[in-house]
């Protein structure tokens, strides 16, 4: 049953093109295997963008059809899913409502396992999702509408308080994911006619407070900080360069394996590896050396660096690397870009490295017209799950992040995005954690050099960034 249809032209969607149309579809009957066979596609690149339905990982096609399939026996139970411009579900969520017996939970509803799938997004489709369930919530006779969303879920936090949801409550063990504890945030919105608000305002708030529900919520502060040690390759060893120049490159370990294993140890969560030889050559180099950092850690390993076609992005993905970064690719090969972000959503990164704003590909060798911010934006619509800025200037140069580019450009988009280049002592990394609180598109960090030459300690970097921004 097609329950809305939405167009841009409603002020639904600010990023759609105009002549798109938004469809919102409440299940009322059994879905067609077509349908069902999308929804399982975009469910799993959801799952693995950072989790839907209460999965962390995805089970098998099998088990999510009889989920799915079981959701539409319950009557309490509604789900909706969004389709694109060529009707394909690309996204879903659910509304509960109260048992008819619950008297005193009767006015509510709640909303849970929103999703656009990473290659559906930027496209207004979230905004017209929970609008359309929230109308829904009230024609069923609710008076709020509930919803909880984890702390790092920065996307979906922004969205809601752009709802006018108000945020109510933080649960501070509500998950474990990675080996790190993951708070929950509680939002409300009250959805009663303007002449019921004042009836529904606690006894002992202000006056002054009875229409604070339509002030939107002040997004909570982002959890902490990941960092990423950087392994970079050539020649088999661990190097580091200046500049991105490969005639200036300090050695620093023979034996890469053992320098991942030395990161995990310290209790670094990840890994971020580059095969510089590749970069330049245009196809995998270190390969040896990249098996062997795999083979010797648990660590999850984004690896950077020669990946320019489908079958060597393949290759590594089965190899056991959790996510392949597209550098040169990203500039003068999109559609790979976008067909890889297809086939393995949630495991595609995109590595944007400039210089003074321009994009710079090749192993950083040659440097187009292209801005980093557009190509940003062109890649979170191929479908990337994250972004990697390096300001070349500063890479290896200890001195500082280009917070301002950084920041500019997590604002531009909506995909996590990851810091790199000129971290040289702790200030820079307490100054990006500082950034963070004002923009929370900022995840996570790359530190090389700095850590080699012992100018920061991991335990002290890990204290920095983990702890709350």
């Amino acid at each position: 049953m097609t329950e809305m249809v939405l167009s841009p032209s409603q002020g639904l969607s600010t990023t759609s093109p105009s002549s798109e149309v938004i469809m919102i579809d409440r299940a009322t009957s059994p879905l067609s295997q077509e349908d069902m066979d999308a929804l399982i596609e975009a469910t799993t690149a959801a799952i693995i963008d950072g989790g839907t339905f209460g999965w962390l990982y995805p089970p098998g096609p099998q088990d999510m059809q009889r989920f799915f399939e079981g959701l539409l026996l319950v009557p309490e139970r509604e789900l909706f899913l969004v389709r694109d411009h060529e009707g394909v579900v690309c996204g879903a969520g659910l509304l509960a409502h109260p048992t008819s017996r619950s008297e005193l939970y009767s006015p509510k509803a709640c909303l849970s396992s929103l999703f656009i799938a990473p290659y559906a997004r930027r496209r207004g489709y979230g905004l017209a999702l929970i609008t359309t369930m929230v109308k829904r919530a009230q024609r069923r006779g609710s008076k709020v509408v509930n919803c909880e969303v984890r702390e790092d879920q920065h996307a979906a936090i922004q969205l809601i308080a752009k709802l006018d949801f108000t945020h109510w409550g933080t649960h501070p063990y509500y998950t474990r994911i990675e080996g790190q504890t993951v708070r929950g945030l509680f939002f409300s919105k009250l959805v009663v006619p303007e002449q019921e608000v004042a009836q529904w305002q606690p006894a002992d708030m202000p006056a002054a407070s009875a229409a604070s529900h339509d002030e939107p919520a002040a997004s909570p502060a982002p959890s902490g900080l990941t960092l990423y040690p950087a392994i970079d390759l050539k020649g088999g060893a661990c190097v580091r360069l200046r500049q991105g120049e490969m005639d200036d490159a300090t050695h620093y370990s023979d034996n890469p394996p053992a320098q991942a294993q030395l990161f995990a140890d310290a209790g670094c969560t990840h890994l971020h590896v580059v095969d510089l030889d590749g970069a330049f050559a245009g196809h995998s180099a270190n390969a040896d050396a990249v098996e062997k950092i795999i083979a010797n850690t648990a660590l999850p390993v984004q690896l950077g660096g020669g990946l320019r076609d489908m079958r060597t992005i393949e290759r590594w993905l089965q190899a056991g690397v959790s996510r392949v970064i597209l550098g040169s690719a990203a500039v003068k090969d999109p559609d790979l870009v976008r067909q890889a972000a297809r086939a393995w959503p949630g495991r595609v990164v995109a590595g944007i490295d400039a210089r003074q704003g321009r994009v710079a590909t090749e192993g950083w060798a040659e440097v187009s017209e292209l801005t980093a911010i557009d190509l940003a934006k062109r890649m979170e619509d191929a479908g990337v799950a994250r972004i990697i800025f390096t300001e070349i200037s500063r890479d290896g140069m200890l001195e500082g992040l280009d917070l301002e580019q950084t920041a500019e450009l997590a604002r531009s988009v909506s995909i996590p995005v990851i810091a790199s280049g000129g971290v040289g002592n702790l200030d820079h990394l307490k100054a990006l954690r500082n950034i963070a609180q004002d923009v929370p598109g900022i995840e996570g960090v790359i530190v090389g050099r700095a850590l080699y030459d012992g100018r920061i300690s991991l335990p002290d970097a890990l204290k920095v960034l983990e702890a709350p921004c």
